[in-house]
């Protein structure tokens, strides 16, 4: 592992599913010694919880009454990230597709994502030796003063290939409609919206590696500390 503790660094990966995010992003972190975030499983977990105690998705108001009360609690090592909820493990959980199906519509509530966006800061926060956090709206709205901000893109066929394989043989073009209207609900947000933000580095990482990849970000960031 190469030294990353000299200098601190927070750096936002944003972009739609499919793009690498999380692949890269643990990858990255654990290159460099930094903390790991994946704030896309503290909205699934919240997710996971409204679902298990019977609040009504489609009802805003319901979920906005009860956004304070489940406890999420995310463990920042790259190398074993963790989620729980109510100290109960659902890394495994969170991962459904009832819960998958339900996110968008949960993330949207204005008190559900002020929640997280302050559990996120905290987190970012107490991480001494810098951190690495991945979602859709991290260098727009959660970290906008982060050092390093990256915007992963790819075609939809190329995100649908992935996102297929990782669901173990899910049908390619289901999966393609499905990140489609993912992007249009999480892009049309009134809160947060998922968006580029204007000063961040664009990665289309349709014809690259994965390796590929984080060998780009992990540049991206030695040259950003470098310059600091």
């Amino acid at each position: 592992m190469e030294n990353g503790a000299a200098q601190p660094v927070i750096v936002a990966i944003d972009g739609p599913s499919g793009t690498g995010k999380s692949s890269t992003s643990k990858a990255v972190a654990g290159r460099l010694g930094l903390s790991y975030l994946d704030t896309g499983a503290q909205y699934r977990a919240i997710t996971w919880w409204m679902v298990n105690n019977g609040i009504d998705i489609e009802d805003p108001s319901a979920i906005a009454a009860v956004t304070d009360k489940p406890e999420i609690v995310s463990g920042t090592d790259p190398a074993h990230p963790t989620i729980t909820v109510d100290g109960v493990d659902v890394a495994g959980p969170i991962r459904t597709q009832e819960v998958t199906s339900k996110v968008s519509a949960v993330s949207a509530v204005p008190e559900v994502r002020a929640r997280i966006t302050e559990l996120q800061r905290s987190l970012a926060a107490a991480a001494d030796q810098g951190i690495v956090v991945e979602g859709r709206d991290i260098g727009t709205t959660v970290l906008p003063d982060a050092d390093l901000k990256i915007f992963l893109t790819a075609s939809p066929e190329a995100r649908a290939a992935r996102r297929s394989g990782e669901l173990k043989g899910a049908d390619v073009n289901s999966t393609r409609e499905a990140l489609i209207k993912r992007d249009a609900a999480d892009s049309s947000r009134k809160t947060s919206p998922l968006a580029k933000a204007d000063d961040a580095v664009e990665v289309d990482t349709t014809a690259l590696t994965l390796t590929q990849v984080i060998e780009c970000v992990v540049t991206l960031v030695e040259e950003k500390r470098a310059a600091r």
